[in-house]
């Protein structure tokens, strides 16, 4: 253990722990700045409600974090993790639709335990990032990858029976992360073009498959809401007062800003305009008060980090890890291409978080736990760079 840590504190990439702490900082301050009225107005709580519930999270958050960067990657494509996560994936995906519930999303997507409230849409993205990672390492020295029958199908029909699972609750924003993120696995783990084409194939086919369940439940999946969303993702000036409230409202908040914003705590938008402020359209509220110069810091760290997988995910030796960094990196990127898209109106509204600055726990915890295993890659990466 003690030669371990040497190795650790010897090799660890210590910008990407600076990044992920200050990124948590930035969303707790403008947390609280985007929230105090509306925890007074809606919710009849103190001013500091959701930040000081923010910051419960990050004590939970941050040491996940640490302790993720020390636990070896190596383990995870272990039979018996693999199996125990797959496990606890599936349970809790059937529990959310035994007990789960959504409140005014129109979701059925989480799961209140007691003090615990937990999404496990939100635990699904790593657990499938972590399974597909270890099985196509094993299959890479079996020397049996390219093999459709029995290396390909088998994760792909867990991750099907996963996505149609959060479909169903209705969790469209996640359904979708999880897989374009399961497909960039597969891009890294080398696998070759004809047999990638053939699964091409079948993913149109999955496809085809969610768009049967779309129309046999299109009265559970797409609701009044949800279609609502569409149409002002159209023309969201012709539902501004209804549906296209908050993206219109959101507008309001980036076009006020400009390049410097109105200052910390001066927008005007959180003031009963712009719903939920401080969860999926914190952005807006970041643009209103700090500016276009506020946006682009905060998209700079996160890119950083994106930047910081892909760029293992093409150096590094080992497959197990290049595979897992490339998992990581597109979580957060495509996290942060549907969370922005969906407020500049460039993609439907979906409502997940903008990665370590929105409110919620769930997402803030399992992102830690991404983050602290993608570092943990980073180092015997590095390790493997340098030993000789």
């Amino acid at each position: 253990m003690k030669t371990y840590l040497k190795r650790y504190f010897a090799n660890a990439d210590f910008s990407i722990a600076f990044v992920y702490i200050l990124l948590c900082a930035f969303g707790l301050v403008m947390i609280y700045s985007s929230s105090y009225f509306w925890a007074v107005d809606r919710y009849d709580r103190s001013p500091d409600f959701f930040y000081q519930q923010q910051k419960m999270n990050l004590f939970i958050a941050v040491p996940v974090f640490f302790l993720m960067s020390l636990f070896p990657y190596k383990h995870y494509k272990n039979k018996w993790m693999m199996l125990l996560m797959l496990t606890v994936m599936f349970s809790l995906l059937v529990l959310v639709h035994l007990i789960g519930s959504g409140g005014a999303s129109g979701s059925q997507s989480w799961l209140y335990l007691g003090p615990l409230n937990l999404q496990p849409s939100e635990v699904a993205k790593i657990v499938l990032i972590l399974y597909f990672s270890g099985l196509f390492a094993k299959k890479i020295q079996k020397g049996t990858l390219n093999s459709l029958k029995d290396s390909i199908y088998p994760p792909i029909i867990v991750m099907a029976l996963a996505v149609m699972s959060i479909m169903l609750e209705t969790d469209v924003g996640n359904s979708i992360i999880i897989i374009f993120t399961c497909i960039t696995v597969i891009i890294a783990s080398g696998v070759r073009f004809n047999v990638f084409s053939k699964l091409l194939g079948l993913i149109i086919g999955a496809f085809l498959i969610i768009g049967v369940l779309l129309y046999f439940f299109k009265d559970t999946i797409i609701t009044e809401r949800r279609m609502g969303r569409l149409e002002a993702f159209l023309n969201p000036f012709a539902y501004e007062d209804t549906f296209g409230y908050q993206i219109v409202n959101g507008y309001l908040a980036i076009g006020s800003g400009g390049l410097t914003g109105l200052g910390l705590g001066n927008s005007n938008q959180k003031y009963g305009y712009l719903p939920e402020p401080h969860t999926d359209f914190i952005m807006a509220v970041i643009a209103e008060e700090l500016g276009i110069i506020g946006v682009v810091i905060i998209l700079l760290g996160i890119f950083f980090l994106v930047f910081k997988g892909l760029h293992i995910a093409l150096t590094g030796k080992d497959p197990h890890g290049r595979m897992i960094a490339a998992g990581i990196a597109s979580i957060f990127g495509f996290q942060t291409f549907v969370n922005l898209g969906g407020m500049l109106g460039i993609i439907p509204l979906t409502g997940v978080p903008l990665p370590f600055i929105s409110y919620g726990g769930t997402a803030l915890i399992l992102f830690s736990a991404s983050l602290g295993i993608l570092m943990n890659v980073s180092m015997f990466a590095k390790y493997e760079k340098y030993k000789n």
